[in-house]
């Protein structure tokens, strides 16, 4: 778009200095007072005392007084399919996201970003999904058995993805194979916890994360067998007995063994709990009428009415009230797997129902303060641990001399209430400045765009 390409122009890197502002330490979970951050290009190279600043001539200013700075943050679970709307990303000082059902498009688009040819954030990219024989979504990569699952992975390499996307429909075999083949080529592997395993064996055999946590409330139960029993039968019935039985039948001691072998292993967790909250209250028109549908394409709000969606529009009202209260075990098992020191990652799954790009974010720091975690530890499951789960805390998630210069300044303190992080003024990415106005016409020029066809797949499975 030829406005964006006008933006970015204006924002070109420079020498900037972010003076007099507060600076937020994620990692101390404190806040250090008239400080100065002084960037060059795309990197930081002063941060201190804001009367000690020796500000170069010709560097631009930003007045930071009675503000407050936070590093760039990160969705590590999105979908995308335009790639101006990354530009939603940056306007809501989403500096980074983990694309989490790739293809060769979202390969050149991280190229246009790194290059500064294009507004958009970081990417980490998967692999397309692979799923089993008979996969949820189209252009899945299909495994039906062991010798396919290796030839998935031998496929992967060498084509820039970063990591091998698992999903629920694998069998054991297939699954397995897809594990020793990653191990031995040296591709992470990602995703859902398939149907056919336990977490805890995701766990032992080295997936680096799990998506939505699926699975775990299954593990989580005291009764295990029957629920299994209940969702074998196939049904609506069966189905519906098996998720209130996960719920009712919630087994603390279970629990706490999961946690256990999450944190032994460092096994990443990305909740989503937005998602998680969007497919258990779609039901209601309130939660529906959201104003920032205003920057979803039609063809993808016609896809959000639950009445049309494949996952949903057999729902009764009962499936409703029970998706509901597996939403609220969601947040006391993110909360008790924080407390447990199970590692956490913000996601929001943008591209579902009601989970928007850059914005559902803020969202899901503010669920994740609501299922028990502090303003400060939510922040971090956006900065620091994304650096952490990235092996990159020397060059991101602080405002630290020698990190990337990828800065979100804010107009209230996050940690007394982590509302404050929608309060953007300023976003600073790979040392390009976006002031408030030229966030706000990035806003205007994304609202409904149109596509020429439906979207084709990318989301995930509830």
């Amino acid at each position: 778009m030829v406005a964006l390409s006008l933006i970015l122009a204006a924002a070109a890197p420079r020498n900037l200095a972010i003076v007099d502002v507060n600076v937020i330490d994620v990692r101390a979970g404190a806040v250090r007072n008239h400080q100065t951050i002084l960037t060059s290009l795309d990197r930081i190279v002063w941060v201190g005392d804001a009367k000690k600043a020796r500000i170069p001539r010709g560097t631009t200013r930003i007045d930071g007084r009675g503000r407050y700075a936070i590093p760039g943050l990160w969705d590590m679970h999105a979908h995308a399919f335009d790639r101006d709307s990354m530009a939603l990303f940056t306007a809501n000082g989403v500096t980074g996201a983990r694309i989490m059902f790739g293809n060769p498009s979202h390969l050149a688009w991280r190229k246009a970003f790194d290059t500064g040819s294009a507004i958009g954030p970081r990417l980490r990219v998967g692999s397309p999904i692979i799923d089993g024989p008979q996969p949820i979504w189209p252009g899945s990569i299909t495994v039906g058995n062991a010798e396919q699952g290796r030839a998935a992975i031998e496929g992967l390499v060498g084509k820039g993805y970063d990591f091998a996307k698992v999903y629920s429909l694998l069998p054991r075999e297939g699954y397995f194979a897809i594990v020793e083949t990653a191990k031995k080529l040296g591709m992470p592997f990602e995703g859902h916890v398939p149907n056919s395993i336990d977490p805890s064996e995701a766990s032992e055999a080295g997936q680096r994360t799990i998506e939505h946590l699926t699975r775990v409330a299954w593990e989580c139960s005291g009764r295990e067998p029957e629920v299994r029993r209940f969702a074998a039968e196939n049904t609506p019935a069966g189905t519906l007995k098996a998720r209130a039985l996960v719920v009712d039948s919630y087994d603390p001691r279970r629990a706490e063994g999961l946690y256990a072998t999450f944190k032994k292993n460092e096994t990443w967790q990305c909740p989503t709990l937005t998602v998680l909250r969007a497919m258990a209250f779609l039901d209601q028109e309130a939660f529906r009428a959201d104003p920032r549908v205003k920057y979803v394409n039609p063809l993808f709000r016609a896809s959000w009415d639950p009445t049309k969606d494949f996952r949903l529009k057999a729902r009764t009202p009962e499936d409703w009230a029970v998706a509901k209260r597996a939403y609220r075990q969601s947040l006391r098992i993110v909360g008790e797997m924080h407390q447990a020191g199970v590692p956490l990652l913000a996601g929001t799954d943008c591209g579902n129902p009601f989970c928007f790009a850059g914005f559902s974010l803020h969202d899901e720091l503010g669920l994740l303060v609501q299922a028990g975690l502090s303003p400060a530890a939510a922040l971090r499951t956006a900065t620091l641990n994304p650096a952490q789960y990235l092996g990159q805390t020397s060059t991101m998630g602080t405002l630290e001399v020698g990190r990337v210069a990828d800065v979100v300044l804010l107009d209230r303190n996050p940690l007394a209430n982590i509302d404050a992080t929608q309060k953007i003024r300023v976003v600073v990415q790979r040392g390009r400045l976006f002031d408030r106005k030229a966030l706000d016409r990035i806003l205007a020029q994304t609202e409904v765009k149109p596509l020429t066809a439906p979207p084709s797949g990318g989301f995930c499975d509830h």
